[in-house]
């Protein structure tokens, strides 16, 4: 399992609510979740994203509203991984129970600017910003979590279990 993408970077607390707006949560279309995706705080990503992206953003990623059209709006979107100095603990198992892979890099989340290609290795938690040449070690997931994202959630995993 890895990642590969050009990055979308954005600041502290981004919040569930600019995430996916409220107003589009009415929908259980992963489509038309993704066609709002983050509009509420960058109204010019669904053009950018690109199927792979990434998004990096700094502390308290997914914080507000516990809900998982968060994690899907952005999955569903294209965008193939998280990385931020911290997630909301909510938002990281909801990311994990839809197969969205997030990984927490404080020093990651600081340096990697908004436009670099970034590759993920999810098996050693190696983050490489391929703009810069600079490496970052995140903890990689343990091999339970990594079967769930690698089934696609964890819904499918139980599944794929029996």
């Amino acid at each position: 399992m890895d990642a590969k993408g050009a990055v979308h970077k954005y600041g502290d607390d981004v919040n569930t609510d600019v995430i996916i707006p409220a107003r589009y949560l009415n929908t259980s279309s992963h489509s038309e979740l993704a066609a709002h995706c983050m509009e509420d705080i960058d109204e010019d990503f669904v053009e950018k994203v690109k199927q792979g992206d990434i998004v990096v953003a700094k502390k308290n990623f997914g914080c507000g509203s516990s809900r998982e059209h968060a994690p899907i709006a952005l999955k569903a979107s294209g965008v193939s991984c998280v990385i931020a100095s911290t997630f909301a603990r909510i938002f990281y198992r909801n990311s994990i129970n839809i197969g969205l892979p997030i990984l927490e890099c404080p020093e990651a989340a600081e340096e990697i600017r908004s436009g670099d290609i970034v590759a993920v290795d999810f098996d050693t938690g190696l983050i490489t910003d391929e703009s810069t040449g600079k490496t970052y070690q995140a903890h990689p997931f343990p091999p339970f979590i990594k079967n769930i994202i690698a089934c696609g959630g964890l819904l499918e995993s139980i599944a794929k279990s029996k």
